[in-house]
């Protein structure tokens, strides 16, 4: 469909010198409380920050689903199915932050925008 919007958003201006400065760290935002590692040696780099932001978020609904895990059976099943979730999130995003590619996580990605204002 022609209307269909992209799901990679556009870089900044200026945007490809924070790319290859920043893809080298910007792939452990992906890994669990790693993502401070890029958030304080590379706090000005925009590329950086970007998939910092989606780690953040990712970190966040794991402490969450860890919570709800404690519920049987139901508790138990919601979790599975989000940890799986959480899984391919991270790996895709390990991918495309080594790539050097500003990609936004299905239905987080904009929650992680809009939450974080760094």
């Amino acid at each position: 469909m022609a209307d269909e919007v992209p799901t990679t958003p556009t870089p900044p201006a200026g945007a490809g010198d924070d790319v290859e400065k920043g893809k080298g760290m910007a792939w452990l935002s992906y890994l669990w409380i790693l993502w401070l590692v890029p958030l304080l040696a590379l706090k000005d780099n925009a590329f950086c920050k970007f998939h910092v932001k989606q780690g953040i978020i990712l970190t966040i609904l794991a402490i969450a689903v860890w919570v709800v895990g404690w519920i049987p059976i139901l508790g138990w099943i919601i979790a599975f199915v989000v940890y799986v979730y959480i899984v391919v999130m991270a790996i895709m995003g390990i991918i495309n932050a080594a790539s050097g590619k500003y990609w936004k996580m299905p239905i987080l990605g904009g929650l992680a925008a809009s939450w974080f204002k760094f």
